[in-house]
Order: C-alpha cells, then structure tokens, then sequence
C-alpha cells in the first residue's frame, strides 16, 4: 500500500517511517511534488489535520494521512495548542518556543501539560480520525539533546527523563504521535 504523508517534517516523517511495516509505501510532499505550505488555518489540531488530508487528496488525488500535533499546558489554558509550532513567531524555532513556554511558566506552580496528535486519514473516499495523547509536565529548564521541538522540557508521567533524554523507540512507545500511529496502523492492517 501506498500513501502520502502530507508533512514536510523530516523528524515527523521519520518517526512514523520507523513505526510503520514494510507493507505500506510512504511518500513524502517531496516526492509527489507538492512544494507549497499546506494552509493550516483551522483552531482546532483535528480541524489542522483534516485540512492537510484533504488538501492532498483534492489537489493530486492521493490517498493519504495527515497529523497536526500540539503542547496543551493547563496553566496557560491549553497553549500554545494549534500555535504550538510558530508559538514564539512565523519563524517556526523550537528554541525560542521553548524559551517563551518556560517564561510563561516561571510564576506557575501547575505545570501540568499534554502533547496531543489527530491522524487524518483519507483511504478510498473515507476519512478515520486516530488520537494520541502523552500526558507530562514542564521542566524548569531543558535537558537532553535528542527529539525535537518540545520535547526538551517535556516529561511524561512516570518518567524522570525528557522526551529529549530518551531513545527514539522508548519515545515512540509512549509519545502522543506514537500512540495516534499505532491506531492508525491497526487500522490499515485490517483493511
């Protein structure tokens, strides 16, 4: 089986490759000549995913899945969410984005967050939503040098080590984008 993934994030793309049996073909935006920023301009993470589904399989006829990912921190009444990723301006830098969130949190004492990820999927002319969510908190300072974007100062429960501290196959077992994969690859196994 074949599909796109509509994601220019190669640390996305790979993530999911990793998770993914060798029976389904990914092809990145790259490869199927889609060069343009995919609008995301819907104020949920689901609403984000669909948009990206749907955009790849009207304009080149694709099946194809989309994800749209966001940190969700009780104490800033779910922020950054669909702002996760251009959280700190259109510049898209992990760095400063962290650099915001822990500013933002210096005076909390709840530091209580989630990643959340929606899967759209767009097979045959139907559409399934998968979710993942990886529940945590936020470090006092950024530690570990693996993962990207927040993962440096996020902490899953039950851990004592980032997101950034740990193995790609530990993260992928518990991480929101992980857990959201492995429905969606249930999903296509039983297709």
């Amino acid at each position: 089986m074949q599909l796109v993934f509509a994601s220019n994030n190669k640390n996305k793309i790979q993530e999911i490759q990793q998770l993914l049996p060798n029976s389904i073909e990914i092809l990145s935006l790259e490869e199927i000549g889609c060069l343009e920023d995919i609008p995301e301009t819907s104020n949920t993470i689901e609403g984000n995913a669909i948009l990206k589904a749907n955009y790849i399989t009207e304009k080149y006829g694709y099946n194809c899945f989309a994800d749209d990912t966001g940190l969700e921190v009780e104490a800033l009444n779910g922020e950054p969410g669909v702002y996760s990723a251009r959280y700190a301006g259109e510049q898209k830098s992990s760095e400063d984005n962290m650099t915001k969130l822990l500013f933002e949190l210096k005076d909390k004492s709840n530091r209580n967050a989630h990643f959340k990820t929606v899967i759209a999927l767009n097979l045959n002319g139907k559409q399934q939503l998968f979710e993942g969510i990886a529940k945590g908190t936020i470090t006092l300072e950024k530690k570990g040098v693996k993962g990207f974007g927040y993962d440096p100062i996020f902490q899953a429960i039950g851990y004592t080590s980032t997101f950034a501290e740990i193995s790609m196959e530990e993260k992928a077992r518990i991480s929101h984008r992980g857990i959201a994969t492995r429905a969606l690859i249930d999903f296509l196994i039983k297709k």
